[in-house]
């Protein structure tokens, strides 16, 4: 109801606050409505990413239904990834409106109880050999996860190869759910998210260069995500629309290859 795929593929930019309003109406709900309660507060961090991903999925289907019904309309394989092109735009700047909201959120709430599995992630990630101080030092209490210690080079494949993991189960992700695919994509954000706020130390007059920091080589990372996402995205609503075996689904399926070839 507040914007549809043909509008934001016009003005994506719009999306980046759409995002924001999505992710933070998401925040605030959670800390409202299961602050207290003493089973659901302890899993706030992926109650904020499904709230996110319930806004969010509208959206993304029809977006992504929008996509698909282009490849009747269009021909060659070049043709048909710059017409994609508007859709990945759109989805980027949704993506950095979560981002941005959730590193706001994370400065400014009392407590980073919202963000507790983010912050177990950032930590597996960054500081594996000391993990447990890591998540105390952020606000989160009574994790049991070992970690060994890692050389810089084991880090870095650490990364890489998470990066890859993504990648892989948001093909997957998209292929069995399609638009529910918005799910790994939202959860990414949020560890983004608590990212930036971690590294700076709460100053929201910090965040341009924690975006700085994060995004000049993330954005490579975050749009493979989004053309994974599409791609896999109208192979499900080829098959939802019952087109498998026509030559309507080669096409999609041909389409689909190619940005995830890209």
């Amino acid at each position: 109801m507040l914007i549809n795929p043909k509008k934001a593929e016009r003005r994506p930019w719009e999306m980046f606050f759409i995002g924001a309003f999505y992710s933070s109406l998401a925040v605030l709900l959670v800390n409202w409505v299961f602050a207290q309660d003493a089973v659901l507060s302890q899993r706030s961090g992926i109650l904020v990413v499904l709230f996110t991903v319930l806004f969010s999925m509208p959206f993304i289907y029809y977006t992504i239904r929008f996509e698909e019904k282009k490849i009747a309309k269009s021909s060659g394989s070049w043709q048909l990834l710059k017409e994609h092109r508007h859709a990945i735009y759109a989805f980027m700047w949704l993506f950095m409106g979560f981002t941005i909201a959730f590193a706001f959120w994370y400065s400014i709430l009392p407590s980073t109880q919202s963000f507790r599995e983010q912050i177990e992630t950032y930590c597996m990630i960054n500081r594996p050999g000391n993990f447990d101080e890591c998540v105390k030092q952020y606000g989160v209490k009574d994790s049991t996860q070992v970690t060994p210690f890692l050389t810089n080079t084991e880090r870095l494949f650490l990364i890489f190869t998470n990066n890859m993991y993504v990648l892989l189960f948001t093909l997957v992700f998209s292929l069995i759910f399609g638009a529910g695919v918005i799910f790994i994509l939202a959860w990414n954000a949020s560890v983004i998210g608590a990212a930036i706020g971690i590294f700076t130390d709460y100053q929201l007059s910090a965040l341009p260069l924690g975006l700085l920091r994060f995004f000049t080589h993330g954005i490579f990372e975050i749009g493979s995500y989004f053309v994974i996402a599409l791609a896999g995205g109208m192979i499900s609503v080829a098959v939802i629309r019952h087109e498998t075996g026509t030559e309507k689904f080669w096409s999609v399926l041909q389409d689909s290859l190619n940005l995830i070839i890209l």
